[in-house]
């Protein structure tokens, strides 16, 4: 992605959290254990702004089936639960759809065997070699986690927001941000990487 006026947030969560976020964003999911298909979209979807909601492609499971489908057409954003069955907390995420082809290259990976830190290692040999594409422009990312989410509310509560702004190959040199994390500031996340991006504490 490139810089622009988009606005990223994260909670003042620390580089660790932040970095198995990101990670978790491109997991491929074990099937939900008791959510139904609505209860998949309604969750999946409270990460990202109140307006964009409606009209986001939604990913889930079906009849406990472990493979990804789409629950809901949309567009702008797509949105699935990588902890869908909640054992470890209530977990969405939203990404843009430019996006895609990274993110659903990463599940593929996964699915097929590939060990999480090597995943990154394929996507990136492939975006040089010009076999997989990123954004030309900024795509963001928006993910809630922890907390718990109520079905019969439609909300989830004590939540922390993690957002983000993916500008591939982006520096401290390009962008004149620093590259070491910061709860009071913006900082690149994955520097000089295919999937670099800006995190911005909500503080500010």
């Amino acid at each position: 992605m490139r810089f622009s006026a988009l606005i990223v947030l994260c909670a003042p969560l620390g580089a660790a959290f932040a970095q198995g976020a990101a990670k978790q964003a491109g997991a491929a999911a074990m099937p939900p254990v008791s959510m139904t298909e609505a209860e998949q979209i309604a969750a999946a979807v409270l990460p990202l702004p109140a307006e964009a909601r409606a009209s986001a492609k939604v990913l889930g499971y079906r009849n406990g089936s472990p493979a990804l489908v789409t629950l809901r057409e949309g567009k702008v954003f797509t949105c699935f639960l990588p902890e869908p069955d909640g054992k470890r907390g209530y977990h969405a995420a939203c990404y843009h759809q430019a996006l895609e082809p990274f993110m659903a290259r990463g599940r593929a990976l996964r699915a097929s065997g590939t060990k999480d830190e090597q995943v990154d290692t394929v996507r990136f040999a492939e975006v040089k070699a010009g076999k997989l594409e990123m954004p030309k422009q900024p795509a963001s990312m928006y993910q809630l986690f922890g907390g718990k989410f109520d079905p019969a509310a439609n909300t989830v509560t004590g939540a922390q927001p993690l957002i983000v702004v993916y500008i591939s190959g982006a520096t401290g040199a390009t962008t004149g941000l620093p590259e070491k994390p910061s709860e009071n500031g913006m900082w690149i996340m994955y520097p000089g990487t295919p999937k670099a991006h800006i995190m911005l504490s909500p503080k500010m």
